[in-house]
């Protein structure tokens, strides 16, 4: 009775590159050759969601991690350059930033060292939970991008702080390229001390040291030679109560940063096109009249001896019409009401929010003794506080333009609604016909102030009037403002100009009258992003490389394997913080597997430091009994937990009908205390590939944790020894089949399943043969097309 129960198995249409279990649930997210991102469950290999490739974010996927909680994965697109942080429960993204380099690998850990300073931050309540009132939501009614804070509690901020405890997302990528995201958000190092392109990385659980390998290639035809770094991280662990704090100080500020975003998105939504109506058709008017009247002149003998020219009148009847003009006057109402609720409830509430967390940043700066060696500036941090002032003080300038505008549109569209329906002879109500001096005089200032023509604006922007003054506000563009706001005759305007000593006070912050919301924004948003990069340099600096050992050379034979499923691999043990490294030497066509172990601490040495692991004959029955005893070379191994090592093995034999073996390998059976074996002495000048011959091999006899694949060219293996669960994938990277590790099989079902699976090599199927009816054997009800299975909920 072969141990490891199969849970389910499927053909799928596209070739999977990446796989990556949830550490906290039974799902497993797959990244295919299609930049598509699925979410699979355990049970049946269901289908939960997918993610279609996006121009936006991109579509060639080459690194997955999922957060600690499992409540947030990332991935990594080569194309854009980005890193996307997705919602577990559904397939949209949280957040999403650009990196320097294409990435080639991610991990995301979490920081178990514990002490009494830690203790006390993580059970504190966060006091701006208390001092702030709550983000509100966003709307529901605008588009995708505003759906992150769309349910009623807008608790999905919250997602993207996470737990209080220090996780990490480590990046790495091409030309040495290797970057650590506190909280999968601020950037708290850049290091630079490694060269060639990312293949693993691993930061120990106490952040003392930093494991990395690499695959250095001198030219495109050449052999690559795979390389293992050790760094000394040792900053980050001293600092480890001051590094949380800060990090988690910059987490709240970047998750408002997207917040603010959001926000201004949606205010940009909520203005329509439909109000810059009165600006193109005075533009068409101005084109094709006969006359030297000005459009304002025109208006103004509308407005003072009640009648207009034929050349108005048919502007006003035929082109805008009292029906247009209803709309236009709801539109602008309507539109404008939206915004000033955007910017009075979201946007100034985000602002202020973000200048808490950023003058208690500046607090932290000041304390030199513990943040000074982290690269806090007080200085930098005071830039970014003056630069969020500047921005509410903009914010404020807009809600000032809008309650005007507001005002100005009102009276104007009410009385050249009373005008058009006098010419349409249509009967005006007694309460609408009503107009005072004031009413005049206040429309005759708006005609004046908006109804000039302005030939450089038609040079500008194609128009020869900016009627609508809000809409320039939230364009995304470098240009001045059409028409900034009128500061002659303001007091405090001219107590400042007149004031040499206030004028340069860094009590006030900058105003910018000439720039747009969005330009301001911008120009906040790089302020502080130089006030983050600081940290992420000085920590990056401190980063210093204490081991280099060049593990062997890559045949070209493995050139076509996808990058992403090619070993070694990288664990961190988190109860005694030893790193290892498991990787394969073919030798004499049998692949042994390599485990190199190094302390976490630099400094210190552990006893076999590197052994070769192979594995003796287990399999009787379908091997000759006089064959030679090492028989099964590795193909792919993973930790499946601190104890056991997940392998993939074949059969090396050359014979018809050879299996594939999945088998648990007990690290006890590899580091035995009887006998200690003579320790490795280093070469360092040499290969370790090269002084395979002098390194202690152990042979391993498996007993009962192995099981025959029947009928599948088992190539991968993800394993996750928290959820006990396996995914295996085939060596086309189409057939998976998921095994629950710590259950056997009842013989019954073990006999159904074999009988379901017909004989034959189902990984030699092309995409034609995968469409027919058959796929490996089974019906296609049994294992049912990717594309026709529904998609349940998360929940249980």
């Amino acid at each position: 009775m072969p141990p490891f129960r199969q849970v389910g198995q499927k053909q799928l249409p596209q070739e999977v590159v990446f796989m990556a279990w949830s550490p906290k649930r039974d799902l497993i997210a797959l990244a295919n050759r299609a930049g598509e991102v699925l979410l699979h469950r355990l049970a049946n290999f269901q289908r939960v969601w997918s993610l279609p490739p996006n121009e936006n974010t991109g579509k060639e996927v080459t690194a997955l991690a999922w957060r600690p909680d499992g409540k947030i994965l990332a991935f990594g697109l080569t194309d854009t350059k980005r890193i996307i942080l997705c919602d577990v429960e559904k397939p949209e993204s949280l957040h999403s930033f650009s990196v320097d380099s294409s990435i080639t690998y991610m991990h995301w850990m979490e920081v178990t060292e514990e002490s009494s300073v830690l203790t006390s931050f993580y059970n504190a309540e966060d006091e701006s939970n208390v001092l702030l009132p709550k983000l509100p939501a966003l709307p529901k009614n605008y588009s995708t991008t505003a759906k992150i804070f769309s349910e009623e509690k807008s608790d999905e901020i919250m997602k993207l702080l996470g737990d209080v405890r220090l996780n990490a997302l480590v990046l790495g990528g091409s030309s040495g390229f290797i970057e650590i995201y506190a909280y999968g958000m601020f950037k708290i190092a850049t290091v630079t001390e490694v060269a060639g392109s990312c293949r693993g990385l691993c930061l120990s659980s106490d952040l003392k040291s930093l494991s990395v390998i690499t695959e250095i290639r001198d030219s495109s035809d050449s052999e690559a030679e795979i390389k293992y770094f050790q760094l000394d991280t040792s900053l980050l662990s001293s600092y480890l109560p001051e590094v949380t704090r800060m990090a988690r100080k910059f987490t709240h500020i970047s998750t408002l940063l997207q917040y603010i975003k959001l926000s201004l998105t949606c205010m940009c939504e909520a203005w329509e096109e439909i109000l810059m109506q009165m600006d193109s058709r005075l533009t068409k008017f101005v084109q094709e009249k006969n006359t030297t009247t000005s459009v304002q002149d025109e208006f103004m003998q509308l407005l003072l001896w009640g009648k207009a020219s034929l050349e108005l009148q048919a502007l006003l009847m035929n082109q805008l019409t009292v029906k247009g003009l209803k709309k236009l006057g709801q539109s602008i109402e309507s539109s404008y009401s939206s915004i000033q609720k955007l910017v009075i409830s979201h946007l100034q509430s985000g602002s202020e929010a973000l200048l808490y967390h950023l003058s208690e940043l500046k607090g932290m700066a000041l304390w030199k003794q513990k943040y000074e060696s982290l690269g806090l500036d007080a200085s930098g941090i005071e830039e970014a506080i003056t630069a969020v002032g500047s921005f509410i003080l903009k914010a404020n300038e807009l809600l000032q333009v809008i309650d005007s505008s507001m005002k100005n549109f009102k009276a104007f569209f009410r009385w050249l609604y009373v005008g058009m329906l006098r010419m349409s002879e249509d009967h005006v109500l007694p309460e609408l016909n009503k107009m005072t001096q004031k009413d005049i005089t206040f429309v005759a200032d708006f005609l004046t102030e908006h109804f000039n023509e302005a030939p450089e604006l038609y040079n500008r922007k194609g128009k020869y009037f900016n009627v609508e003054r809000v809409g320039q506000y939230l364009k995304d563009e470098d240009d001045d403002l059409v028409s900034p706001p009128n500061t002659e005759g303001n007091q405090w305007f001219n107590f400042l100009k007149n004031s040499t000593h206030l004028k340069e006070s860094p009590l006030l912050f900058p105003y910018y009258p000439e720039k747009s919301l969005h330009f301001v924004k911008r120009q906040m948003e790089g302020v502080i992003d130089r006030c983050l990069q600081k940290p992420a340099d000085i920590i990056g600096k401190s980063v210093h490389q204490a081991v280099c050992v060049s593990l062997y050379k890559t045949s070209q034979s493995e050139d076509s394997t996808p990058q992403l499923f090619k070993l070694p691999f990288l664990w961190n043990d988190k109860t005694t913080n030893i790193h290892y490294v498991l990787f394969t030497i073919l030798e004499n066509s049998i692949s042994k597997i390599y485990i190199l172990r190094r302390h976490s601490d630099t400094s210190r040495s552990v006893s076999n430091g590197i052994l070769a692991v192979e594995f003796g004959n287990f399999l009787n029955n379908s091997i000759n009994e006089s064959s030679d005893s090492k028989c099964y070379s590795c193909l792919d191994a993973h930790f499946y937990d601190d104890e056991t090592i997940t392998v993939v093995l074949k059969e090396s034999v050359e014979q018809e009908g050879k299996e594939r073996i999945l088998a648990q390998l007990p690290l006890s059976s590899v580091y035995t205390d009887e006998d200690p074996d003579r320790e490795f002495i280093w070469d360092s000048t040499k290969r370790l590939d090269e002084q395979s011959g002098e390194i202690t091999t152990r042979t391993v006899f498996l007993e009962n944790q192995w099981r025959v694949l029947e009928n599948m060219k088992a190539q991968y293996v993800a394993v996750n020894g928290i959820r006990k669960v396996s995914c295996v994938l085939s060596s086309n990277l189409r057939h998976v089949r998921v095994f629950e590790m710590d259950v056997e099989d009842d013989g019954e079902e073990e006999e159904e399943e074999t009988t379901q699976v017909a004989a034959g090599e189902p990984d030699e199927l092309n995409q034609t043969a995968y469409n027919q009816d058959n796929v490996c054997g089974a019906s296609a009800e049994e294992l049912p097309d990717e594309t026709e299975e529904h998609e349940p909920s998360l929940d249980p």
